[in-house]
C-alpha cells in the first residue's frame, strides 16, 4: 500500500466516523497520539478495519467517538509524540521548528510550544504553535503563490478579487499580534474534555505584515445588511466534511488590527502558518485567523459554517456542572479571549538552592481588553506580590512582558503562580468553570519548583 493510499484510508475512516455521529471536535480523538504509519505497519489496513468494524459494542463506541481519554486502542497510542506523516515533516522543516515542541498529531498537524520556549518577546516561526483542522496545501509547501487570489463577496456592493501583487501594493502595516487556539488550556480542565490536550503553549506573538481587512472590504463596499464574515481557504479537507469556515462580527472585521497578512516576522509566511496569505484576527480564537485564505463572504446573519455550529468553538450560555453537555441550542459562539498569562521561566520542575534568587518571567494578554497587573504567589494563592511590567505594549493585542525576582528560604516543594488582571478588573480564576470542549481555559499558571536543603 502506498503512503497516499494509507492517508486516503484514514481520511475515509474519519469521514465515516463523523457520519456515525461524531462531531468535528470529537474527531480529534483520531488524531491524538496517533502514529499512522506504525499502526498500519503492525496491523495492515485489513486489521485496522477489522479492529474498528468487526467487534460489536466496541465498534459502536469507536464509531460514535465515545473513547475516553486513555482508552484509545493501544496500537493507536504508539509513539505519543510521533511525527510520521511526510507532509507534516515537510511543514515542520519549512518553518524551522525546533526540537522540544510537542506534536499532538500529524494529520492534521497540531504542535504546541512548551512555556519555557516562549521566552521571546516576538515569537519566531520556529517556536510558534501550529493548529490545523484539515491538511496543509501542497502548493503552500512548495512555496508556490501562482494563481492565488482573494475573493470578497456576499453583502457587498461589488464583488472583488485581488491577486497577491495587488494586495502587496496596498498600504500595509507591521503589527505584533498574539494568536491563540480556542482550546489552549484544555488539559487543565477537570474532567478533561476531548480534543487536543493543549496545556499553555498553543499561543504565539509574531510580527505580521499585511493590509487591514477594513481597507479591502471598503473597496468592495460593505452593505448595511452585513453583520458577519465567513472565511475559507484552499486547504485540502480531511474526509467528507465541508470546508472549515469560521467568521467574526463585522465590527471586528473592520477593526484596524484585523489584517490580511502576507509576511510573518519579515519573511514569507511558512506553509504551516498559511502561505501565501492568511487572516489575522487578534484577541479572538485562533480559528478565526484563517490560513491559506482565498475567500471572505459578508453575511446578513451570524455565520453557520463548519466550526460555528453544534459544540465547535462554542460555549454554554450558562454555567454547567463538570461533565455536563447542555443542548446545542444552549450554546453560543465563543468570543474574544479572556485575561491570561504564561510563565516562561523558570522551567517547570527546576531545582533551586535555599536563598538562591530566581527571576520569574512571562507574558500576559487580555483579548479585547488591556493587561493592568500581574501578580505572583509562592504559597498556593494565600499571598500575592506584584510583578514588574516591562515597557509599554506596542498595541493592545501584543503580549505584555513581566518579571519578578524571588528567593526561597526553606527547603521543599513550591509552586510559582501567575495571575493577570485586565483594565476592567477581570482576573484569572484559581478554579475555572467547565465547558464541554475545554475552551477559554485561563486558570492561573502554575510552575512547580523544588528547593534543596
Amino acid at each position: 500500500m502506498t503512503k497516499k493510499q494509507e492517508n486516503q484510508f484514514w481520511d475515509r475512516l474519519r469521514g465515516v466516523t463523523e457520519d456515525a455521529g461524531a462531531d468535528p471536535q470529537t474527531l480529534e480523538i483520531f488524531d491524538e497520539a496517533v502514529s499512522r504509519r506504525r499502526f498500519m505497519g503492525r496491523m495492515g489496513v485489513g486489521g485496522a478495519a477489522l479492529t474498528l468494524f468487526g467487534f460489536g459494542a466496541g465498534t459502536d463506541a469507536a464509531m460514535r467517538g465515545l473513547f475516553g481519554r486513555g482508552l484509545i486502542p493501544a496500537a493507536w497510542a504508539d509513539e505519543a509524540n510521533g511525527l510520521e506523516d511526510e507532509q507534516a515533516k515537510a511543514a515542520m522543516s519549512d518553518s524551522g521548528k525546533e526540537d522540544g515542541l510537542i506534536v499532538h498529531n500529524d494529520r492534521p498537524l497540531n504542535v504546541e510550544t512548551p512555556p519555557h520556549l516562549l521566552v521571546d518577546e516576538v515569537t519566531p516561526a520556529s517556536r510558534h504553535f501550529v493548529r490545523n483542522n484539515d491538511l496543509i496545501p501542497q502548493q503552500a509547501l512548495d512555496r508556490d503563490p501562482n494563481g492565488w487570489s482573494l475573493k470578497i463577496d456576499g453583502e457587498v456592493h461589488e464583488e472583488l478579487e485581488i491577486g497577491l501583487d495587488d494586495l502587496k501594493s496596498m498600504d500595509s502595516k507591521d503589527l505584533v499580534l498574539h494568536i491563540e487556539c480556542g482550546g489552549n488550556g484544555r488539559a487543565n480542565f477537570d474532567p478533561q474534555p476531548r480534543g487536543n490536550p493543549w496545556d499553555r503553549g498553543a499561543v504565539g506573538n509574531a510580527k505580521w505584515t499585511g493590509v487591514p481587512l477594513k481597507d479591502i472590504l471598503e473597496r468592495a463596499g460593505v452593505k448595511d445588511s452585513a453583520v458577519y464574515t465567513a472565511h475559507e481557504g484552499y486547504e485540502p479537507i480531511l474526509g467528507d466534511r465541508g470546508p472549515f469556515s469560521r467568521g467574526v462580527p463585522i465590527d471586528k472585521a473592520m477593526e484596524e488590527h484585523t489584517i490580511v497578512a502576507y509576511q510573518m516576522n519579515g519573511e514569507d509566511i511558512p506553509a504551516a502558518h498559511g502561505f501565501p496569505v492568511r487572516l489575522v484576527v487578534p484577541g479572538w480564537y485562533g480559528s478565526c485567523s484563517h490560513k491559506w485564505l482565498t475567500n471572505i463572504t459578508l453575511r446578513d446573519q451570524e455565520h453557520d459554517g463548519r466550526g460555528m455550529t453544534g459544540y465547535s468553538y462554542r460555549m454554554p450560555k450558562y454555567p454547567v456542572a463538570p461533565g455536563e453537555r447542555p443542548p446545542e441550542e444552549d450554546m453560543k459562539v465563543g468570543g474574544p479571549w479572556l485575561i491570561k498569562s504564561v510563565i516562561t521561566g523558570p522551567k517547570k520542575d527546576t531545582g533551586l538552592e535555599r536563598g538562591e534568587t530566581v527571576k520569574v518571567t512571562g507574558h500576559a494578554w487580555a483579548g479585547e481588553d488591556e493587561v493592568a497587573e500581574v501578580w505572583i504567589s509562592t504559597d498556593f494563592g494565600l499571598n500575592w506580590e506584584k510583578a514588574d511590567l516591562k515597557g509599554d505594549p506596542v498595541n493592545k493585542y501584543a503580549w505584555v512582558h513581566f518579571e519578578k525576582e524571588l528567593s526561597f528560604e526553606n527547603r521543599g516543594y513550591y509552586e510559582i503562580w501567575a495571575r493577570a488582571v485586565d483594565d476592567k478588573g477581570n482576573t484569572q480564576p484559581i478554579v475555572q468553570p467547565w465547558n464541554p470542549r475545554g475552551y477559554d481555559g485561563n486558570i492561573v499558571h502554575k510552575i512547580p519548583v523544588t528547593v534543596a536543603a
